[in-house]
């Protein structure tokens, strides 16, 4: 499937729903893409690249939530050798996307290689830059040298940096942890060397690869790469929501944010942390948003061309916290296609507007 082809009937979908969730249509005009420092300035926060999440439709509600930018989900630089279209559907940008981050991940500098000039070649102005992940903690990725096991292989970084800006068309970025295990920190010493390879900015979570996931990041290790580096520092780590994105801005001195499980069914956390950096209070989206939103991303899922399961999940973050939320997640464990969840969906308002058949069908699940 070509970019062009991918996402038809997206802007149509963005078109008819965006303001009724309070959202807007992402500018079709893609940022300058020369200098990652500019384009921060101008909007310090984007969402997180996350394996299974950040897919075309996920990436346009975040725009159209008012993320500066959004990144795939993570791409083998192997599986582009070795020429797989299921590769190729993770990097092309969906219609309406205006430009996308490509996190490339592997351990072959001349795999590396390839793929940038590749993904350079196929994508032209529609690269925003190109992300190498040197963070991703799961084992089956680090075992074969890849994600954060390169923090370990400093110089095999370097190179693996060079090799991407071979392409010489976009910036070449690097997403890093606070280190392997915990205990250690080697992510401002294994910054220098990024930075010296030609990085243009490097992302930092902060945890170690050992925590995955577990306990809370230190926020502290953005701040001291951030001091370590000349280059623009992105935080990421445990941002929940807007007050937490511009709190990392303010106590760690870093110039972005990735925004990621804190975006979940919750694309206004771009524009309300944009709203209180602006010394703003943003008003919460109401239930008809809400709902609103849950259709759209919905729509375009369906529309892209990606996987209709993943709505289950998009069930339980939208329609969190409403009147029983349990049954709506359980109805939405049946749905199989796009009729299923708008059915669930008309359910679900005809509840929230005191309708008699609705509290029928919660109660039916």
């Amino acid at each position: 499937m070509t970019s062009a082809a991918r996402g038809q009937g997206t802007l149509r979908i963005l078109e008819g729903l965006a303001t009724p969730a309070g959202l807007r249509l992402p500018d079709a005009r893609p940022v300058p893409r020369a200098d990652v420092r500019a384009r921060l300035a101008q909007n310090p926060f984007l969402v997180a690249p996350m394996a299974g999440v950040t897919d075309g439709a996920y990436r346009l509600m975040a725009r159209a939530g008012g993320a500066s930018l959004a990144y795939t989900e993570m791409v083998s630089v192997a599986g582009i050798h070795f020429g797989g279209q299921k590769t190729w559907d993770l990097v092309l940008p969906a219609e309406g996307e205006p430009d996308v981050a490509v996190q490339l991940f592997g351990s072959k500098p001349e795999q590396f290689r390839e793929a940038a000039l590749e993904v350079a070649e196929r994508l032209g102005p529609r690269l925003a830059l190109i992300d190498v992940n040197m963070a991703c903690p799961v084992p089956k990725v680090t075992r074969k040298g890849e994600g954060s096991a390169l923090m370990d292989d400093p110089s095999l970084a370097a190179r693996i940096v060079g090799a991407c800006l071979e392409q010489g068309q976009v910036p070449v970025t690097c997403k890093i942890r606070r280190g392997r295990r915990d205990g250690e920190e080697q992510a401002p010493e294994f910054a220098r060397a990024l930075e010296a390879a030609g990085a243009a900015a490097i992302a930092v979570h902060g945890r170690s690869a050992s925590q995955l996931y577990r306990g809370r990041a230190d926020w502290g290790v953005v701040r001291r790469v951030a001091g370590a580096v000349d280059v623009p520092v992105i935080g990421s780590g445990d941002v929940e929501d807007a007050g937490a994105a511009l709190r990392m801005l303010e106590e760690t001195g870093a110039a972005g944010v990735m925004v990621a499980r804190g975006s979940y069914g919750n694309p206004w956390v771009f524009s309300s942390a944009l709203a209180l950096a602006s010394g703003e209070k943003p008003a919460a989206p109401t239930l008809s948003q809400r709902l609103a939103a849950f259709e759209c991303h919905v729509r375009l899922l369906d529309a892209t061309g990606g996987h209709l399961a993943r709505a289950r999940s998009l069930a339980g973050w939208y329609l969190k916290g409403l009147p029983h939320a349990a049954a709506w997640r359980d109805g939405a464990m049946r749905c199989v296609s796009l009729d299923d969840y708008l059915g669930l969906l008309a359910r679900v308002r005809a509840f929230a507007g005191g309708d008699a058949a609705g509290r029928e069908d919660v109660r039916r699940g």
